[in-house]
């Protein structure tokens, strides 16, 4: 798996033009992203589990929303940690299916990688939840941990959550894509995901769930049989990461991204030059 891999593009848009990375490159670097997401998962299920399950941590922690901020803090250090590990600097570090659609849609990551990624992405959402059911026994199935599910919050609309899971991927999206665009910010990119997950889980989990991420969902659906409202925590998102990166692409048409990888660097950690 060399550098050059994956070539980041001369341009902003999409260029389709580009040599496609071997076969064998897009498969160990998928495997990598089903491996990151299955630890994304097993953790996310497992501070669900112990913050706001049954547990002496859980019982000191009044009110659902210290609740959602202790989980969101330690989820939102998760993924910066995620994606500055060294599987993570290698295969990009998406662990999101909407973010590798927006790296693509930026120019910078291969059509052919997509749906490879998506797919490894989402087998290693279940993974991760089965991971959790079997380290931490029953309590992970029940409720109110009902294996880390997400929904949203008494009253909402399947087009409401559409909206709100949309706009605030499309978000998400604006923003790494702008700091990818400039060799000083990049590598605070890792940083400000970390911030936005941190935030959408404190301030929206009471009403949306705060999945902004089709892979955070997935697992838990699978594993509990419980698919309500599914469509959307998958669709959404993938809508609102396609019209952010359109919209970043049409307002910053004469500069360039510069890496798909959301460590903000090369892969051994050198930094880019714009």
């Amino acid at each position: 798996m060399t550098e050059a891999a994956v070539p980041p593009s001369p341009r902003a848009t999409p260029d389709r033009t580009a040599a496609a990375p071997a076969p064998a490159v897009i498969a160990g670097h998928s495997a990598l992203e089903c491996l990151l997401t299955t630890l994304l998962l097993f953790g996310v299920t497992t501070v669900v589990r112990w913050v706001a399950g049954p547990s002496r941590l859980s019982d000191a922690i009044p009110g659902i929303h210290l609740k959602l901020l202790v989980i969101g803090v330690c989820v939102g250090l998760l993924v910066v940690a995620i994606i500055r590990s060294r599987p993570g600097r290698i295969s990009g570090g998406h662990i999101n299916p909407a973010v590798s659609l927006a790296m693509w849609r930026f120019g910078i990551f291969p059509a052919v990688a997509v749906l490879p990624y998506i797919a490894a992405q989402l087998v290693g959402s279940v993974l991760g939840v089965f991971a959790a059911r079997a380290l931490w026994g029953p309590a992970v199935g029940d409720p109110p941990v009902t294996d880390a599910m997400l929904r949203p919050g008494p009253g909402w609309s399947a087009g409401e959550l559409f909206v709100a899971e949309a706009v605030s991927m499309g978000v998400i999206v604006y923003l790494i894509g702008l700091f990818l665009r400039s060799p000083r910010l990049a590598r605070l990119v890792p940083w400000l995901v970390g911030f936005l997950i941190c935030a959408a889980i404190a301030l929206l989990g009471t009403v949306t769930g705060g999945s902004e991420n089709p892979a955070r969902p997935f697992g838990p659906a699978v594993v509990s049989g419980q698919g309500g409202f599914l469509w959307v925590y998958l669709l959404a998102p993938m809508v609102g990461s396609a019209v952010a990166a359109a919209v970043l692409n049409g307002a910053h048409s004469r500069h360039t991204v510069l890496t798909h990888r959301l460590c903000g660097t090369h892969r051994d950690r050198s930094p880019l030059r714009g």
